[in-house]
């Protein structure tokens, strides 16, 4: 599975996203040529390379040619100040979301690109709508619907398409704190819009005032749907997008591409209890053992219990999923002398398993090999297997699984 691994140091911009996608994907060329691919005269991309706090990386800078808009479009690069948060409905430069999806769907770009931009200009307008309470369709956008922000956000969605990413996990996401100037008046940092698409992500102000996500990088960071968690991964490439503005901590976001290591699998369960004081224990036995596999249960134990009254009885706890949980209490409840069952949900931790075949002095002989946390392996060779074996050549269990597994560990 191929992974995205964000981490948004200092917040997140549109530019600061395309840069290090960019990187990841080797495609500065292919940005550079996305302007005319969009039929976008009025734009040109320059790459240039800056140093934050001492790390040197390559920024996608886009330019907007058009004179008019340089005076009116605050870009929505870098964490930059006085952002046109407020979208005005009756600027003459500004586009509707119907305008912006038809200039990408006119693009020279793939399909899978073209839907990926879509999705995140929608995720923008709906935001835009909610805050400003207009139909999405009638929300007439300024500053996203300039010609960096169109780059910097299809350009994105080139590269994501490209790069193929199956899941992503992301730091939580610095804010910034204060107030941020817009056509509107002062608006509160995160301003409402970017509030409204960073909901259900973790965040945090940071120490410096300023606004530190952006409209464009909230959005983009929605469509990846991170999820906040810490897992093990393995590391193939990096790199970072810097945003204009210099803060104390060093102004990038920094993705990687990797891929899950998993040692340990996690799932869910359901933990299927009942204790039996009437029943005979040879009705439990063989039979109704491979019956219960068969059933759907993954493991089971017998144990013994006292029950009340002190009489002796056993304890049956059988393991299943949740879809043959039904399966297995039916099976219970029709061939033991029980009246009820118990169960409840539970998670279970295993180890990464692989089945191998073991080229031993006495023949092949199939085995598991399980990978510890630590990145120990172990060989637990099989049970039938072994008690072929033995009875064949009149080795003692015992022995012949100590020397096999003994070798191998």
């Amino acid at each position: 599975m191929k992974i995205l691994y964000v981490e948004p140091f200092s917040g997140v911009a549109g530019d600061m996203f395309l840069s290090a996608l960019c990187g990841l994907a080797d495609a500065y060329d292919t940005i550079e040529a996305l302007p005319d691919k969009l039929h976008l005269p009025d734009g040109k991309v320059e790459v240039g390379e800056v140093e934050k706090n001492g790390i040197v990386c390559r920024h996608v800078n886009v330019l907007d040619l058009n004179p008019e808009k340089a005076h009116h479009h605050a870009h929505d690069h870098g964490q930059a100040g006085d952002h046109d948060h407020g979208h005005a409905h009756n600027h003459p430069h500004g586009r509707h979301l119907s305008d912006i999806v038809q200039l990408i769907d006119r693009g020279h770009i793939p399909p899978g690109a073209k839907k990926i931009a879509v999705e995140i200009f929608q995720s923008i307008g709906e935001a835009e709508s909610t805050v400003h309470n207009i139909p999405v369709e009638k929300i007439h956008f300024h500053e996203i619907s300039g010609v960096d922000s169109i780059i910097d956000i299809v350009g994105c969605a080139l590269l994501l398409d490209r790069l193929q990413i199956e899941k992503t996990y992301s730091n939580p996401i610095c804010t910034g704190f204060g107030m941020v100037k817009t056509r509107h008046g002062l608006l509160p940092i995160p301003a409402p819009a970017t509030a409204l698409l960073l909901e259900g992500m973790p965040v945090y102000k940071g120490k410096e005032e300023g606004e530190r996500v952006t409209p464009t990088g909230a959005a983009i960071l929605r469509y990846l749907n991170p999820s906040f968690s810490s897992p093990s991964l393995q590391l193939h490439k990096t790199a970072y997008g810097p945003g204009q503005r210099n803060f104390v901590g060093p102004n990038v976001v920094r993705l990687s591409l990797g891929s899950e290591v998993r040692s340990i699998s996690q799932s869910s369960l359901y933990l299927i209890q009942t204790d039996l004081d009437d029943c005979s224990p040879e009705l439990l036995g063989e039979a109704f053992q491979k019956g219960l596999a068969r059933a759907g249960a993954i493991d089971f134990t017998l144990a013994p219990v006292t029950m009340k009254k002190g009489r002796p009885g056993l304890n049956l706890s059988s393991l299943a999923t949740e879809e043959n949980l039904q399966a297995v209490c039916h099976y219970i409840l029709e061939n033991t002398t029980t009246i009820g069952v118990r169960y409840f949900p539970v998670q279970r931790e295993e180890l990464a398993r692989r089945t191998v075949v073991l080229e031993t002095t006495h023949g092949p002989i199939r085995a598991k090999r399980v990978t510890t946390p630590s990145g120990k392996s172990r060989i637990k060779a099989e049970y039938d297997d072994l008690l072929k074996i033995s009875k064949e050549k009149d080795i003692p269990l015992i022995r012949l699984k100590q020397h096999i597994e003994g070798n191998r560990n």
